[in-house]
């Protein structure tokens, strides 16, 4: 897979095909950017996503955070339809409906692969784990975000160019005109990581998601990193998707949470409320491993964490594993 085909095309209505109806609103009288409804994803005798459903909203940023195999990367390539492409994934069933900036809605999950490919990147963009991987080592990064740029937006390589250096300065990247012509191995972690961040955005997409964009950074760096993403968000209006299992990153930059634990949804809600009142023993067990200034104070040695009521944990565990179990994220 290019970088291109995850990070796609123009927004056409009719590119799109599938369903044209009106999207639904919500209480507030506004309509979701994207509404996944029990979606449920398996490899083979295992369940990876089970029956987990959510909106996300234009402008707003919405957490998704779990331990490791929850499920949470699963369900962003699942929406970016990418999971099934060289595994032995399977999304079982579900929608994922998709509204256009004209209002008509698409369910993902339908569409037939080259029409799938005019969303992917334009209007749904995704920053994944670790850009190392993710960039071709052999091409500049000024060459892959211009591919996508070339094949979706019909740019020529001079107007591709001139665009995505328009885009590293955005991220400011130092010494955009240079670095444009590097190759991934040449730049630190944090600069390939606003590569990722510049070739999801270069497009303008309606939804931004990032898997886990700040792992294997610096605290400085990552600050630096979640900065920027809220920033782009302001200017832009994007919906986020953030993938993570650090509750300190929600704290900075999510509006609502959803909480996964063995494939499952298990709580969601607005971040004060999940912070200041969480119901389920998981959700509470991640709030308590999050490190406190001062916690040490007068004591001698690190003291364990309290242990979740093993009950009331394998109480909410038995429906995953009873589907299948978990797979890693």
């Amino acid at each position: 897979m290019s970088t291109a085909d995850a990070g796609g095309a123009n927004d056409k209505a009719d590119a799109g095909g599938g369903n044209t109806a009106a999207a639904a609103t919500d209480g507030n009288g506004a309509a979701p950017r994207l509404r996944v409804q029990g979606l449920t994803v398996g490899f083979d005798d295992f369940v990876a996503v089970s029956d987990v459903s959510f909106e996300l909203h234009d402008g707003a940023t919405l957490a998704v955070v779990g331990e490791s195999g929850s499920g949470k990367s699963v369900t962003a390539l699942s929406i970016m339809r990418l999971i099934e492409i060289g595994t032995r994934a399977e999304i079982r069933s579900g929608e994922v409906l998709f509204r256009h900036d004209d209002g008509s809605v698409d369910d993902l999950l339908q569409l037939p692969e080259p029409q799938m490919r005019s969303i992917r990147g334009d209007r749904i963009s995704m920053i994944f784990q670790e850009p190392l991987t993710s960039l071709n080592p052999v091409y500049t990064v000024g060459s892959q975000i211009g591919e996508a740029l070339r094949l979706h937006r019909g740019m020529n390589r001079s107007e591709a160019r001139e665009r995505t250096l328009e885009m590293l300065n955005r991220v400011r990247i130092p010494d955009a005109a240079r670095r444009i012509d590097q190759y991934p191995h040449e730049m630190s972690g944090g600069m390939r990581q606003r590569v990722m961040i510049a070739m999801a955005l270069a497009c303008d997409p309606a939804i931004l998601i990032a898997d886990e964009p700040t792992t294997a950074l610096d605290v400085t760096i990552q600050a630096q990193i979640l900065a920027l993403i809220a920033e782009m968000q302001r200017e832009t209006g994007a919906a986020v998707l953030i993938i993570t299992h650090d509750m300190g990153v929600v704290a900075e930059i999510a509006d609502e949470v959803v909480v996964m634990q063995q494939s499952r949804l298990v709580e969601r809600g607005q971040v004060s409320d999940i912070f200041e009142r969480p119901s389920e023993p998981y959700t509470q067990s991640l709030l308590a491993a999050v490190p406190r200034l001062g916690s040490m104070a007068g004591v001698e040695a690190p003291q364990r964490f309290d242990l979740i009521d093993p009950d009331a944990l394998a109480a909410a565990a038995t429906p995953a594993m009873d589907s299948g179990g978990g797979a890693d994220s």
